[in-house]
C-alpha cells in the first residue's frame, strides 16, 4: 500500500507539471490526488498503522472502550478517521485560513486603490532597476511577514507595474526566489523557521548570525544573472483616471497603512499571545472589515459603488486555495504513512554527513512541502543537550550546524521548482506561471544560488564555530 501511495503521489505531481499539455487544471489534479491518497491510505490502514503508529493506535484504543472488542481493521480505521485525518486537516486548515485572510486583506487594499499610493512612488521604468527594487523589497518584507503573504502583496503590486504577461513572469519568479531566501534567515519569516525556533532547536540570534549572509548570496547570484539578461525600459503605465472617484488619496493611504500594519502585526500578535498565525490574520481581517463598514456608512454612497468585504471576497482565487488544499492533503498522507521519516532515516544511515543530508533534504523540499518534511526530521533527530563539541552529535545541539543549515536548505531549496514552496504556489496560481517555463528559465539559477549560499554557510562554520 505504501508503494501505491508513493507511485500515485509522483504520478499526480507529474500530471501537475504537465498541466498545459494535458489541458487539465492543476487544481483539479491536486484535489483528486489529495483525496485519492487518503482513500488508499484508509483502505490499507490495517497494514500500515500498526507498523508506523503502533503507540498512537494503542493509546487511542485504550482511551476508547467501545473499540476494545473490535477487530484490528476497525480499530485502525477509527484511528485514521478520528485522529490522523482530523489532526492533518487541522494543520492544513490553519494554513488555508491564513492564506484566505491574507489574500482578502490584499484584495481589500487593492480595490480601494491602496497599492497605487506605492506604485505612484516607483517612477522608474528601467527594467533592471525595477527588478532589483522588487527583489530586495521582497527579501526584506519576507523576513518580517511570512513569505506567503509577502508574495501575495508583491505580485499584486507587480500587476500595477508590468503589463506584459511574459515580462511579469520574470519579475514574479524573482519574487518567489526573494521571498524564500528572505524567510530562511528570520525566525518568523517561514513556517519551518518558526517551527525550529519555537521548539528550541535554534535561537533567533544564531539563526540571523549564520543564515543571513548565505540567504543574501542565494538571492544575489540569480538576481545578478537575470538582471544582466534584461535591458531597456518598460512602457509607461496607462493611468485610468476614474471620474468622481469616491475614495480620496488620503483614504487610500489610510486603508493601505491599516492593511500593511495589520499584516505586520500578525507575527507580533503570535509572539504575545502564542496563538497560531491564522488567529492573528483573521483578527486583523475583522478589524479591517469593521473599519470599512463604518467607512461606507459614513460615505453614504450608492451600493454599486461600495467595495464592502462581502463583495471583495468574491475576488479571491478559490482554485488556488483548492490547489493548496489538495497538495497539503497529499503530503500529509506521506507524513502519516511514515514515508518522509523513512526517507530522512535512510539519508542519515547511508550518508552520515549533516551538510549533505540537509542539502538533499532541501532539494527534496522542492518536490514535497517543507513543513511536514522539517517536522519529520525534527521528530527523528532529538535535540542533544550534552555532546562532545567535536563529535557528530554536537551538530544536533541547540544552534547546531544541522538545525541552522536545515533552516537555510528547507527554505531556499524550495526555489528549485515552482511547486516547491508556498510562494511558488501563490505565483503559479495568481500569474498562471507554467511548471515547464520556471523549470527551464529559473530552476538552474535557483540551484546555483542555493549551492552558493550553502558553500558560504559551510565556510562560516569552519571560520567562526
Amino acid at each position: 500500500m505504501i508503494l501505491t501511495i508513493v507511485v500515485l503521489f509522483f504520478i499526480g505531481y507529474l500530471a501537475i507539471a504537465l498541466e498545459h499539455p494535458l489541458r487539465v487544471d492543476k487544481s483539479a489534479i491536486a484535489l483528486l490526488l489529495g483525496m485519492l491518497l487518503w482513500v488508499v491510505y484508509t483502505l490499507g490502514a490495517e497494514y500500515i498503522v500498526p507498523l508506523i503508529n503502533l503507540d498512537g493506535l494503542q493509546a487511542y484504543v485504550d482511551a476508547s472502550p467501545h473499540l476494545h472488542e473490535k477487530s484490528l481493521a476497525t480499530q485502525c480505521l477509527e484511528y485514521v478517521l478520528n485522529v490522523q485525518l482530523v489532526e492533518s486537516l487541522g494543520e492544513i486548515t490553519q494554513t488555508l485560513l491564513f492564506l484566505i485572510g491574507a489574500m482578502t486583506i490584499v484584495e481589500l487594499i487593492d480595490v480601494h486603490g491602496g497599492f497605487s499610493v506605492v506604485t505612484d512612488k516607483i517612477t522608474t521604468r528601467n527594467k533592471r532597476k525595477l527588478l532589483w527594487v522588487i527583489s530586495l523589497t521582497t527579501f526584506i518584507f519576507s523576513a518580517i511577514l511570512d513569505n506567503m503573504t509577502t508574495s501575495i502583496v508583491m505580485i499584486m503590486l507587480l500587476r500595477k507595474l508590468v503589463v506584459n504577461k511574459k515580462e511579469r513572469w520574470i519579475y514574479a519568479a524573482m519574487i518567489v526566489l526573494a521571498a524564500n531566501t528572505g524567510g530562511a534567515w528570520s525566525p518568523i519569516g517561514d513556517v519551518t523557521t518558526i517551527m525550529l525556533w519555537v521548539k528550541g532547536n535554534v535561537t533567533a540570534s544564531a539563526l540571523i548570525s549564520y543564515v543571513l549572509v548565505p540567504s543574501i548570496v542565494a538571492l544575489l547570484v540569480p538576481l545578478i544573472v537575470v538582471s544582466r539578461k534584461i535591458k531597456g525600459k518598460l512602457p509607461n503605465i496607462v493611468e485610468h483616471h476614474v471620474t468622481n472617484d469616491p475614495i480620496t488619496t488620503r483614504e487610500k493611504k489610510t486603508i493601505l497603512i491599516l492593511g500593511v500594519a495589520g499584516l505586520l502585526f500578525v507575527p507580533i500578535f503570535k509572539s504575545i499571545t502564542h496563538m497560531p498565525p491564522f488567529i492573528g490574520i483573521l483578527f486583523v481581517l475583522g478589524v479591517l472589515w469593521t473599519f470599512t463598514e463604518c467607512f461606507y456608512n459614513g460615505k453614504r454612497l450608492d451600493v454599486s459603488r461600495e467595495q464592502r468585504l462581502p463583495k471583495v471576497i468574491s475576488r479571491i482565487d478559490m482554485p488556488s486555495i483548492l490547489f493548496f488544499l489538495g497538495i497539503l492533503m497529499a503530503v500529509s498522507v506521506l507524513q502519516v504513512s511514515g514515508v518522509l521519516s523513512a526517507t530522512a532515516q535512510y539519508l542519515d544511515e547511508n550518508i552520515h554527513n549533516v551538510y549533505a543530508i540537509d542539502l538533499l533534504l532541501g532539494t527534496l523540499s522542492s518536490v514535497v512541502d517543507n513543513v511536514p518534511l522539517v517536522a519529520g526530521v525534527m521528530g527523528m533527530y532529538p535535540v542533544e543537550l550534552i555532546a562532545d563539541p567535536l563529535s557528530y552529535e554536537a551538530n544536533f545541539m541547540v544552534d547546531g550546524a544541522f538545525w541552522e543549515f536545515l533552516s537555510y536548505c528547507a527554505g531556499v531549496g524550495g526555489n528549485l521548482l515552482i511547486i516547491g514552496s508556498a510562494a511558488g504556489v501563490i505565483a503559479m496560481g495568481l500569474e498562471k506561471i507554467s511548471f515547464g517555463w520556471f523549470l527551464k528559465k529559473f530552476s538552474g539559477l535557483a540551484l546555483l544560488g542555493y549551492l552558493s549560499g550553502a558553500l558560504v554557510y559551510i565556510v562560516e562554520i569552519m571560520l567562526f564555530k
